[in-house]
Formats: structure tokens, C-alpha cells, sequence
């Protein structure tokens, strides 16, 4: 048992979960790092982290890793920061069922079990902190992007209605919702959609020249302009765990204030030129 406060944070592998938990330790958190991948595990358990396999997609991982955690803590979870996520791109019509599926699984699904899973416990103890990494992409959505989007307006909903089921138990609630982040994000879409919808350049997609444009773009590290580093990400989480009174969202990089702004002010017309140029971009 110790007297630290604790914290389970997800998709540390690399980017904001492998900084956040760099971050928190160094700020005398009791950081518990969970990674897809066992190698990844034990490459945090080598830095000196108690670390835990956690895959989205297996109940069981979900289910053994917060029960370790659990068990190092006598029973005791201060804040939960749902971050581990993926990129799937693609137009809509050249989605396959199952790999929206398998997209929603990762990015939503999973994220239920382990929230559901951790509740209890805050609800039990009195207080607690569930942090959800949204996305400039559950504000607005944006072409070739509609997996993604679909999962983040789920999460923006999701957690919206568990702020208010939760008022008064003790436990805050907050999503924070980056745009470009510096991190192996576009490079794992890349790698997705090869396995997902295949060559552009062997299927009779409507797009296929667009593909070829956008995954010449994201093999580059996607879009530059306005892009922050990781910690960009974490200064907000830490004020959403640490502060007495967590906001209900966090907006982190330029293009989030912008578009946070615009979507309210504009017409949908002109918000939707705006964001055929951002994707088109490629700053």
C-alpha cells in the first residue's frame, strides 16, 4: 500500500500515454502504464514502471490488468486516463463492416469496459478522475476520416452523459480533445488502411487517386502545421487530475480553438469548406 496518489493510463507505448507517464511519475504519481503489445510492457517495466498488458479489444486483459492494479493499491484507483486509440482512413463506402467494427472496438468499446470496470471503486472511495482522450475530430469531422470521427462523437457523447450520472458521487469527469499531436498516429493509419481496404491502386475505388495523395501525405507524419509535442496533452491532464474542480473538456493545439469557435458561429456550408481545405492540406 501506498500513500501515492494512483493513476491507470492507456496506449503507453509510445506518444501522450508514454509522456504522460513519464510526466505523472516524475510529479510522485503512482503511475500503472498499460500497453497493447507485451514487448512494450516490458519495455516500460525495464524503466523502471509497473506496467500492464491492456488490449481494448480482450475483456480479459481489460479485467486482469485493473485487478493487478488493484491489488498493488489495496483498492484503491485515483484517476483512469483512457487514451490508447487508432486511426482508420478511408472514404465511408470503401469501409468493411468489420473494420468499422474493429474500430469502434478499440476506440469505444473497450474504453466502456474498462470505464464500467473502474467506477465501482471511485464510487466506493468517494472521489475520483476519468480523463477521456477525445479530439479536435469529435468536435467536427473531417473527409476520409469517418471511422475515426464516428468513434470520437460517440466518446464525446458517452462522456457527457457520465458526467451527469455521476454528479455527486465524487468522481470527475473530463474529456480533452487534441488536434495534431507529434506521434507514431499517422503512421500506425497508414499501416491500417494497407490492412483494412488494401492497394488504392488494386481496387476500383472512387478515391483511389485521393488515397494515393493522403497516404504519400500521412507516411510524411500527416499534417505539420500547428502540431504540438505530446506534453501539449499532458499539461491538460494534469491539471484534470490534479485541480479541485476539473473542466468538463480541454481543448489542446490551434486548430481545437478554432474549430470549437467556428462550428458555432458559422453556417455547417462554411464550416464544411473550411474542412475540405484542412484535409486537403498539406502543411
Amino acid at each position: 500500500m501506498t500513500d501515492k496518489r494512483s493513476i491507470l493510463i492507456t496506449g503507453c507505448s509510445t506518444g501522450i500515454g508514454y509522456s504522460a507517464a513519464h510526466i505523472l511519475k516524475d510529479r510522485g504519481w503512482q503511475v500503472f502504464p498499460t500497453c497493447r503489445k507485451p514487448e512494450d510492457v516490458e519495455r516500460l517495466c525495464n524503466e523502471g514502471f509497473t506496467a500492464f498488458h491492456l488490449d481494448y479489444c480482450a475483456s480479459e486483459s481489460i479485467h486482469a490488468a485493473v485487478e493487478s492494479v488493484l491489488t498493488l493499491t489495496n483498492g484503491r484507483l485515483d484517476a483512469l486516463y483512457n487514451n490508447g486509440a487508432y486511426g482508420l482512413p478511408g472514404a465511408i463506402e470503401d469501409l468493411p463492416v468489420d473494420a468499422l467494427r474493429r474500430q469502434f472496438e478499440a476506440n469505444f468499446f473497450g474504453w466502456h469496459e474498462l470505464t464500467q470496470r473502474v467506477i465501482p471503486t471511485m464510487r466506493k472511495q468517494g472521489h475520483g478522475r476519468i480523463v477521456q482522450c477525445s479530439s479536435v475530430l469529435g468536435l467536427v469531422a473531417m473527409d476520409y476520416r469517418g471511422a475515426y470521427n464516428a468513434t470520437k462523437f460517440a466518446l464525446e457523447g458517452y462522456t457527457d452523459t457520465l458526467r451527469l450520472e455521476l454528479h455527486g458521487s465524487g468522481i470527475q469527469v473530463s474529456l480533452i480533445e487534441p488536434g495534431p499531436i507529434q506521434s507514431q498516429f499517422s503512421k500506425t493509419a497508414v499501416k491500417m488502411f494497407y490492412e483494412e481496404i488494401g492497394e488504392p491502386a488494386k481496387n476500383a475505388s472512387h478515391f483511389r487517386e485521393s488515397y494515393n495523395r493522403r497516404l504519400a501525405m500521412l507516411a510524411k507524419g500527416g499534417t505539420t502545421k500547428f502540431k504540438l509535442p505530446p506534453d501539449a496533452v499532458v499539461n491538460k491532464l494534469i491539471h484534470a487530475i490534479e485541480a479541485p474542480k476539473a473542466k468538463a473538456r480541454y481543448y489542446v493545439t490551434v486548430p481545437t480553438y478554432i474549430m470549437g469557435t467556428l462550428r458555432r458561429i458559422l453556417p455547417t456550408s462554411m464550416v464544411d469548406m473550411i474542412l475540405r481545405r484542412a484535409a486537403n492540406s498539406e502543411e
